[in-house]
């Protein structure tokens, strides 16, 4: 039996006219039938309501009022609440109340208690001081009515918070409750009223619940609901956009108390395009940049402003001698110089030979006195023109000093072997450029750590010459970390830049290892800028953990795109998302993709050239 014969039975006559009909009409109906509208795709797939909540598909809502405002208000009590990082709505009902029913309104009141007050004194009472309150409010409050100064009105205050379960839902409710009750705002949740509640909440416009307070004009604007953290200032670079608010992230490093900075982030999350915006918009505020990079992602950067880039590894012809000695400042003595310098010798040393014995020690720091002095270079020379001494000449010394044997056998490779050509020869390198790049991609992994320190030393000395403002990157900084001596070196950096007009940018995907170090949480702390971007989950603990992160935090790293996170300045932090404009875009992408098709269009562009030169 077909569908027809079972829908209108078997009578010939009036099923061939029926089965005409419905044919007409089966595909019209069926396609208007499977039509979506809007509130198909809106409304959630099952609705519950209950006493104090409301169960919409998997989520749970529940819907409160405010039921009592203290005396006073002050300016942006309601901002905490906006800015909480979790799931909720507000709506706020305000209806005007026309000044003369008010006023009327005001006349009863003020009867009523100064009739009370009367009433106490012809007893004999003591005077209540609520009373005497609630006159002076009443009296000042209809004066101001009265002068147009203030208008009354009926307002609304509804939350409706928002959880997967009844334990978060009860944990949002109870931070909400404590924040306000801390300002002596109580809430009630619409018992029997979640669905007038919800209703109510929704931008439908439409005041269901009908709970209203009565405030006047000043206290009513302290409750204006679009407010957040912004950490905009006069003056600074652009860093990106507020994620809560879309307002600009507009800092300058150099009017906080210290100019350093840390950057955490995995690889790929958008740190070193970052790093490159921050450099590129500095450059523009007469501030110079140098950048140690281990990666080699900075020379397109260099070559596009105009700076200099300098490839350090052992095939390179730039040289850096670690014994070259900074002509001391005004406030500074030779010897104060001298004696730096031969303290961070004694760490290079501790890096390159692998570890040195307390005896080792005491000879390595003689004999690097003993070194300058053989080029005449002592406490009361004259630094400005002196030849300082090189490796070899170190290794001389060595060599006329008893028990040095084993230390003269590790310092062989680099003064005659395989590495002399590294650190062996006088320095060749010109600093004297606005951006600076210190590559050491090239170099072996088992040197770049000590690659790396000799060119921070050197790079310090050079602060130490002229007081300029100053920006020293310090890329892939877990490099440094995995040595006591260099990170040490690198703590003493963040510590004393300050007073070098000196920032300290330090950036690391391996917060791991960082943090290891016992100088990974000094060098955060030393740091007033501190940007937090997409996190692994490896990581996130230990970060969480440094920095004071609550679990909302801690989701948003682990969820945030590239170029995301967090922006920490001083006290305050904010949510960002690292933006720039087409042409700078071009000039710092680190995407393999976008590199290659830069250089395809230079290259086209080139042998079109060519062409038309012919």
């Amino acid at each position: 039996m077909s569908i027809f014969d079972s829908l209108f039975g078997k009578n010939k006559g009036t099923q061939n006219a029926t089965r005409a009909s419905v044919l007409a009409v089966l595909p019209e109906e069926i396609y208007e039938s499977a039509t979506m509208e809007l509130q198909d795709i809106i409304a959630p797939s099952a609705l519950k309501v209950e006493p104090k909540s409301l169960n919409l598909g998997d989520k749970i809502a529940r819907t409160f009022f405010v039921i009592s405002y203290p005396r006073f208000l002050t300016d942006n009590w309601f901002s905490p609440i906006i800015n909480l990082d979790k799931i909720f709505d507000v709506s706020i009902f305000i209806h005007p109340i026309d000044t003369s029913l008010a006023l009327r309104e005001f006349q009863k009141k003020v009867a009523e208690v100064q009739s009370q007050i009367n009433e106490r004194e012809a007893k004999g009472m003591v005077r209540d001081p609520m009373l005497d309150t609630a006159n002076q409010d009443l009296e000042g409050l209809r004066d101001n009515l009265m002068q147009a100064q203030e208008k009354m009105f009926d307002v609304g205050l509804y939350i409706t918070i928002y959880a997967d379960n009844e334990l978060e839902l009860f944990k949002i409710e109870s931070e909400i409750k404590s924040i306000l009750e801390s300002k002596l705002i109580y809430l009630k949740p619409a018992l029997f009223q979640q669905d007038e509640g919800f209703k109510s909440v929704i931008p439908m416009g439409n005041d269901l619940l009908n709970v209203h307070q009565k405030l006047n004009s000043e206290p009513l604007s302290s409750i204006f609901p679009f407010v957040s953290f912004d950490l905009t200032s006069d003056k600074g670079i652009l860093y990106g956009l507020n994620r809560h608010n879309s307002s600009m992230v507009i800092f300058d490093r150099f009017s906080l108390e210290n100019y350093n900075s840390v950057t955490f982030a995995k690889s790929g999350s958008g740190k070193s395009y970052c790093t490159k915006l921050e450099i590129i918009r500095s450059l523009m505020f007469e501030t110079d940049v140098i950048v140690i990079d281990p990666e080699r992602e900075y020379e397109y950067l260099a070559e596009a402003v105009g700076g200099r880039y300098f490839n350090i590894s052992l095939s390179s012809d730039h040289h850096i001698n670690p014994f070259d000695l900074p002509i001391p400042r005004e406030d500074e003595t030779a010897e104060d110089v001298l004696r730096s310098n031969i303290i961070n010798l004694v760490g290079l040393f501790r890096l390159m030979l692998g570890g040195l014995t307390p005896e080792e020690d005491s000879l390595v720091d003689r004999a690097i006195s003993e070194t300058y002095a053989i080029k005449d270079i002592t406490p009361e020379s004259d630094f400005s023109n002196i030849e300082p001494p090189l490796l070899s000449d170190f290794e001389m010394v060595l060599s006329g000093m008893e028990n040095s044997e084993s230390v003269i056998q590790r310092l062989v490779k680099y003064t005659r072997g395989s590495w002399s050509t590294f650190l062996n020869k006088p320095s060749n390198v010109d600093i004297n450029k606005k951006f600076i790049v210190f590559s050491v991609r090239d170099m072996e992994d088992e040197l770049k750590p000590i690659a790396m320190y000799i060119v921070t030393h050197y790079i310090w000395n050079a602060v130490r010459k002229n007081l300029k403002k100053r920006l020293l990157v310090v890329d892939e900084a877990w490099w440094m970390m995995k040595s006591e001596d260099t990170a040490s070196f690198l703590y003493s950096i963040a510590k004393r830049g300050r007073k070098y007009f000196l920032g300290l940018a330090t950036i690391t995907q391996d917060a791991a290892d960082f943090m290891k170090s016992p100088y990974g949480v000094p060098i955060v702390t030393n740091s007033s800028i501190q940007i937090l971007l997409k996190q692994s989950p490896s990581t996130i603990d230990i970060l969480q953990k440094t920095f004071n992160l609550t679990d909302e935090e801690k989701y948003l790293l682990l969820e945030s795109g590239v170029g995301e996170g967090i922006f920490f300045a001083g006290t305050k932090h904010v949510a960002i998302k690292v933006i720039s404009s087409y042409t700078e875009d071009q000039i710092i992408t680190s995407d393999p993709s976008q590199i290659l098709s830069i250089k395809k269009a230079k290259q086209d562009l080139e042998e079109a050239e060519a062409v038309e030169n012919k």
